[in-house]
């Protein structure tokens, strides 16, 4: 197996499925099966999700609310998916820690790094959740510092499409995508990969990136032992 431990990155969209908002229970459960292979293949697993299926900060900062306490919200909004995809886990038998940057000590696990680790080790999966529990920061920052710390081989960040394109394949049938593609060359082409915070820190630490399409069936259970799925983005 090439990547022993890796940080999966999933949108708060992702969990909607065919909704317009919320959480589609038949998307969780695809998730956790998926999450469950790659388990079962002996990958150590952390999970950051986002939000934004629930409650978007920056979004609520246009209608008012001010932009420290929307990202606060938004923050909230992490913890319910992630709660989510927690039961679905154990309902699988997966034994998962969800572990919060927030206290929140009757749901959730503070997060301390070494315990982290720790639940790794033993074949927990280890999702975190409320982001770096500051405000002005994405959970696409949060992934990159969690993965960071936690000594992650690989940021694995599942999304819709198979890949990085040239622009927007959804929009352009004439969009090439890339196989393999370097941090530099992507932030001068403006491919929005993640955000500058968090591709920056994984550049600097030499961290690896994988975009690939997680709601194929099988993808990355495949990813994980070396079979070329999605675009992967190193030094």
């Amino acid at each position: 197996m090439k990547y022993k431990r890796i940080l999966l990155k999933l949108s708060g969209e992702s969990l909607m499925g065919s909704r317009q908002f919320g959480i589609e229970q038949s998307a969780v459960e695809h998730y956790a099966a998926e999450i469950k292979s790659a388990v079962e293949a002996g990958a150590q697993v952390a999970i950051v999700i986002g939000g934004g299926n629930i409650f978007r900060g920056i979004q609520a900062t246009a209608n008012g609310v001010d932009r420290v306490q929307g990202d606060y919200m938004g923050m909230l909004a992490t913890i319910i998916n992630s709660m989510a995809l927690q039961s679905a886990l154990e309902r699988m038998g997966i034994p998962t820690r969800l572990m919060s940057a927030i206290e929140m000590n009757e749901i959730c696990e503070p997060f301390i790094r070494r315990r982290a680790v720790r639940h790794l080790e033993k074949g927990r999966v280890v999702i975190f959740g409320a982001g770096t529990g500051n405000p002005y920061f994405t959970t696409d920052t949060a992934a990159s510092l969690r993965a960071i710390e936690i000594e992650a081989n690989v940021i694995l960040k599942g999304t819709r499409v198979d890949g990085i394109y040239t622009s927007d394949p959804e929009k352009n049938k004439n969009a090439k995508r890339f196989d393999r593609i370097s941090f530099d060359k992507a932030y001068k082409m403006g491919l929005q990969i993640m955000d500058l915070t968090a591709f920056t820190l994984c550049k600097e630490n030499k961290l690896p990136i994988i975009v690939f399409n997680i709601n194929k069936k099988g993808n990355l259970k495949s990813l994980l032992k070396n079979k070329k799925i999605g675009t992967l983005v190193d030094n």
